[in-house]
């Protein structure tokens, strides 16, 4: 095997380590795949030429490795590749005293189990009991618990 071609089995392994940790985190087969081609240069290095060239190699890949690292932190790749805006929702929040069992109200969404409900001129987040629950449907409060408003279909 020729020096060049160790050499480029010893790079691409970079190239798929850093790959790894800084576009398609998580596979883990291409930072292990680049850590094998690596692992296979420096070792073809050492048999076919010597401890003296595998040295070189090893020390080689050593520095790049730091260098390929130290700049792919600094350089902001993570800030190019980060998400920079922020949730702006809320969760369901809600006094208590305003909804209270037997209140009453009207379905805005379907409720499969979950959906959005009016009830005292105001939207809520509402969980049917018994399932589905088809929009513009009149419904009662049941419970009120952990700021889950738990209804149903009203009876007629």
């Amino acid at each position: 095997m020729t020096i060049s071609i160790i050499i480029l089995l010893i790079l691409l392994g970079l190239v798929f380590v850093v790959l790894e940790l800084l576009v398609v985190q998580g596979t883990i087969l291409v930072g292990v795949g680049g850590l094998l081609l690596i692992v296979f240069g420096l070792y073809s290095g050492y048999k076919t030429y010597g401890s003296t060239t595998g040295n070189y190699l090893l020390l080689g890949t050593i520095t790049t490795t730091a260098l390929l690292l130290w700049y792919s932190f600094r350089s902001k790749t993570w800030h190019k590749l980060t998400l920079h805006t922020a949730v702006e929702g809320k969760m369901n929040t809600f006094d208590p005293e305003i909804v209270k069992p037997g209140d009453t109200g009207k379905t805005i969404s379907r409720l499969a189990p979950m959906g959005k409900a009016m009830i005292h001129e105001q939207y809520y987040e509402v969980q049917s009991e018994q399932g589905f629950i088809d929009q513009d449907k009149e419904i009662t409060v049941l419970k009120v618990k952990d700021n889950k408003i738990i209804v149903t279909l009203k009876k007629q």
